[in-house]
């Protein structure tokens, strides 16, 4: 008879840890999205010599949650060119919001700067991050990566040169 009163503690105990007064300890995710990145999808579109390059981007989200929202977040960066001429520099690389077809101003900056990626051969990959961005830009994105895009800019396409629009992978 004894069993019965502890076994009603035990459960009582595990009844109010379960409450949803409980403090909720943060946890983190990982998303990632990936991006075909084309000199044809920027606005407008490239025409010059470097518009036979192509590219990929893949942006993975470090997210911290305390109470089902989002409290803290970096995204790294690694991205792929080639075809570009040789010694073509990518002097910078961001997220923008922006459907397809429309610009948009900068988001999530890489913080790359000029003179850190040359494409040698034409052709190159490098990785940023992590970077920081605000809970609120981390779950817009989240919420509709289609209505963000990565690009890439050059010397001679400061305005963009390799552009495509997020998904979620």
């Amino acid at each position: 008879m004894r069993l019965l009163p502890a076994l009603a503690v035990a459960v009582s105990l595990l009844a109010s840890g379960c409450s949803k007064d409980a403090t909720t300890a943060p946890s983190a995710t990982n998303p990632s999205f990936t991006s075909t990145l084309s000199p044809a999808n920027e606005v407008p579109a490239i025409g010059n010599a470097e518009s036979v390059g192509t590219g990929t981007v893949t942006v993975t989200f470090d997210l911290t949650y305390a109470g089902g929202a989002i409290t803290a977040a970096t995204a790294t960066f690694n991205v792929s060119l080639s075809g570009f001429p040789p010694n073509t520099p990518i002097n910078i690389a961001h997220i923008h919001p922006g459907a397809a077809g429309v610009n948009g101003p900068v988001l999530v900056n890489t913080g790359l700067a000029a003179g850190q990626v040359v494409l040698a051969n034409g052709s190159g990959n490098f990785t940023r991050g992590p970077v920081t961005m605000t809970p609120e830009v981390a779950q817009q994105i989240l919420n509709t990566p289609e209505a963000y895009y990565f690009n890439v800019h050059s010397t001679i396409n400061p305005g963009g040169v390799a552009r495509g629009q997020l998904r979620r992978q």
